[in-house]
C-alpha cells in the first residue's frame, strides 16, 4: 500500500464496528511500517488507545495528525 492509497484507507477507518476499525488501525499500522514511517505506526497505536478508552477526541486528533503527515509523504 502507498500513501495516497493509505491516505484513503484512514479516510475510510470510522466507520464500522470496533473490532472492525482496530482491525483496519493495525492494518494501518503495518502499512506504515512498510514506508518506514515507524513514528506514524506509533501515532495510530496511540489513537488505537484513546479508542479503547473512549477518548473520541485524542483518537480524532492522532488520526487527522497521521493523515496530515501522510498527505506531505505522496
Amino acid at each position: 500500500m502507498d500513501a495516497s492509497q493509505l491516505l484513503a484507507y484512514l479516510h475510510a477507518i470510522n466507520v464500522g464496528e470496533m473490532d472492525g476499525i482496530r482491525a483496519k488501525l493495525h492494518e494501518a499500522q503495518q502499512a506504515c511500517r512498510e514506508l518506514e514511517q515507524e513514528g506514524l505506526a506509533a501515532i495510530l497505536s496511540e489513537a488505537e488507545a484513546a479508542l479503547d478508552e473512549a477518548d473520541l477526541k485524542t483518537y480524532r486528533k492522532r488520526m487527522e495528525t497521521v493523515i496530515a503527515k501522510l498527505g506531505h509523504l505522496r
